[in-house]
């Protein structure tokens, strides 16, 4: 079977991941709204004994190879061996996407040009002329809505059609004598002599030093004379592109897209931006809150109901008591526990959030917080980093990758901790209810929505602070321009959202977390049982942590439960529990009335409640995030800040709270 070998590319934002999606049958997000991708994910499909291959390159405007997202673009189609470069594009805005094609026609011989969103073209009486555009950029190309799944067989026909051309040779004006005399120190075959030269012309560090390794490059010293080389390049690809489509679109209504600027004009406006945020952060807590309730009660019910058939079973096959009580009272009860607690609000909450990643909206909320950004001397795309972080701390900080300067994206990364993440919600909740909305109240569901949002918008405020004193700081510098596409709205397929935000987000966390309860119950069930002289581990352990508790308004089981629970914090509240209880187990948590019997027979009260909420939003990041910033940062001071910065900032609050309430 003859194999082919596709690399997509294309600007953020136009279904270039659905056609992957739909190809491959692959799960990779599609959100609404650029830098989702900053990886190249690769899939496999067969149409007619034809086995296609796929490479998912990061969403680029440019191959420039100066953010993150384009030098995995640009390295994949230079270095890379494939068949075919597929350069997606929107129909409804098709000169940034010709733009990108020209770029890749100077690097690959081989482009087909895949024009996606027709369907929405139309709707908007956007016309284009396919066999014109064909012939002006000599590459074959076709017209697809990926998501209606309409044109793909077309796309893989039109692959395995393609023909190998030659580079696209632009007319540089000025810079072509520069060009012709920075060829003479370049000796290759295998690319396009022109295109280096106009990195060595546009003094690009990173390919001058590439090219030099392998030997093509002689010396990268050419005069370039007083010219803006990056600047003349961009006016000349906008020239081309223009004339490449003058005629090819025409409109039959030029209104087509006011109804999405009227929109946009409140969305982002500087009186209803931020407010419109907040009411959408509180609805979609206040949905998650009022529909976790009850099935979360089930499951504690349905589980529970099976710990005297798990402890029969291990009786009949002889198995020790102190071995199935480990199992059933230690593992199982901080297993289902996890499970109960998390599931259900993640089932409501992901969905929900993808649902406004797809529709388009967090785009919008983003621009709305870039000014502000900016007057902390940090990057815009900040905001869409910390946007990740409400869904997880880890995907918010691999995120920062679309800020193209290490300090900004620094700042990005030891600031995305202040973000509550999925992890932490369950807990918030039932703290929040329980001592802050009562759980008789009529509109408790309301009360603690309200709350809730209330402590995301600290977050956010205090992101903003911290963000603002390491610029001041350690991470000293001026804030980089930053301009943010507002993609068009779309009504997401409901069926594939729910289907993504359920396989990819809530299962994945919920497996995550299972992993970590295991071995946490364990470990919590042996500190809690195994006894010296006569005493069990746990209380040792309590009485060394409790003096600092005390000082920060906790107690020692709530300490030792905040450090044991770095491996996830889902687990946090499992372990405080197993450490009141003098059974030294959990019980059946049927709803929120026994939790609260629990802390308050241990102590508890308001001023409590108020400091581990703080604790617990600041005290460091989960094992996930931490390694993920290690890996991230490559640097051992960085890690070790992101964790001592929200820790001391932790520690200050709990002590005001403490010596001032």
């Amino acid at each position: 079977m003859r194999t082919i070998n596709v690399a997509l590319i294309g600007t953020p934002n136009v279904g270039k991941s659905t056609i992957y999606n739909t190809l491959t049958k692959n799960n990779v997000h599609t959100g609404n709204w650029s830098g989702k991708t900053v990886g190249v994910s690769r899939g496999e499909c067969s149409y007619l004994d034809i086995n296609y291959v796929f490479y998912d390159l990061p969403g680029t405007y440019s191959l420039i190879s100066k953010s993150k997202e384009e030098v995995v673009a640009t390295d994949f189609i230079v270095f890379n061996k494939f068949d075919v470069a597929v350069v997606v594009c929107d129909a409804t805005s098709l000169d940034k996407g010709i733009n990108l094609v020209l770029q890749t026609k100077e690097i690959c011989k081989n482009v087909v040009v895949c024009i996606n969103l027709i369907d929405e073209a139309k709707k908007k009486g956007i016309k284009i002329d396919y066999k014109l555009l064909e012939e002006r950029l000599d590459s074959k190309v076709v017209g697809i809505s990926a998501r209606n799944n309409v044109g793909l067989d077309q796309l893989l026909e039109t692959i395995k059609e393609s023909k190998i051309k030659n580079y696209l040779n632009i007319d540089y004006g000025v810079l072509n004598d520069f060009i012709d005399e920075a060829l003479l120190n370049i000796n290759c075959d295998d690319y396009n002599k022109r295109w280096i030269a106009l990195k060595i012309l546009e003094n690009n560090t990173y390919y001058i030093n590439k090219f030099k390794e392998m030997n093509i490059l002689n010396k990268s010293d050419i005069n370039r004379g007083n010219i803006d080389v990056n600047m003349e390049v961009a006016i000349k690809l906008c020239k081309k592109t223009r004339e490449i489509l003058k005629d090819v679109v025409t409109y039959k209504r030029l209104d087509y897209d006011i109804k999405e600027r009227k929109i946009d004009r409140v969305l982002t406006s500087k009186i209803f931006g931020i407010p419109i945020m907040l009411i959408i952060l509180f609805t979609c807590f206040y949905l998650t809150i009022i529909g976790a309730n009850y099935p979360s009660s089930l499951m504690f019910s349905f589980f529970a109901s099976l710990e005297n058939k798990f402890i029969s079973l291990f009786d009949f096959l002889f198995i020790p008591s102190i071995i199935s009580d480990l199992l059933v009272n230690g593992v199982y009860k901080t297993l289902y526990w996890v499970v109960s607690v998390m599931l259900p609000p993640m089932l409501i909450f992901f969905p929900l959030f993808t649902f406004l990643e797809d529709l388009g909206v967090l785009p919008r909320i983003a621009f709305n917080m870039d000014r502000a950004f900016s007057k902390c001397r940090a990057c815009g795309k900040q905001a869409l980093t910390m946007c990740m972080g409400i869904g997880c701390n880890a995907v918010g900080v691999t995120g920062a990758r679309i800020i193209d300067s290490k300090r900004e994206r620094l700042i990005a990364i030891l600031t995305n901790i202040f973000m509550p993440c999925n992890g932490k919600f369950p807990s918030l909740i039932a703290i929040i209810t329980i001592f802050f909305v009562g759980l008789d109240k009529t509109y408790g569901a309301f009360f603690c929505a309200l709350l809730l949002t209330i402590i995301i918008f600290l977050g956010i405020i205090l992101t903003f602070l911290v963000s603002y004193i390491l610029s001041k700081t350690i991470l000293k510098g001026e804030p980089s321009s930053f301009t943010i596409e507002l993609p068009p709205y779309r009504v997401p397929k409901l069926l594939d959202t729910i289907k993504y935000s359920v396989k990819n987000r809530a299962v994945f966390v919920l497996g995550r977390a299972i992993k970590v309860a295991v071995p946490a119950g364990v470990i919590i069930w042996v500190i809690a049982n195994i006894k010296i002289n006569n005493l069990p581990i746990l209380n040792y352990l309590v009485n060394i942590f409790n003096p600092i508790g005390v000082l920060l308004g906790l107690d020692g089981i709530i300490v030792l439960a905040l450090l044991l629970g770095f491996p996830a914090n889902e687990i946090v509240l499992p372990i405080m529990l197993m450490g009141y209880l003098n059974t030294n187990t959990l019980i059946e948590m049927d709803n929120l009335y026994v939790l609260k019997d629990i802390f308050v027979n241990n102590g508890w009260t308001i001023k409590t409640a108020l400091c581990f909420i703080t604790m617990f939003m600041y005290r460091f990041p989960c094992s996930t995030t931490l390694l993920t910033i290690y890996k991230e940062t490559n640097s051992k001071f960085y890690t070790l800040l992101s964790v001592l910065l929200p820790l001391i900032i932790g520690i200050i609050l709990c002590l005001l709270i403490n010596f001032t309430l």
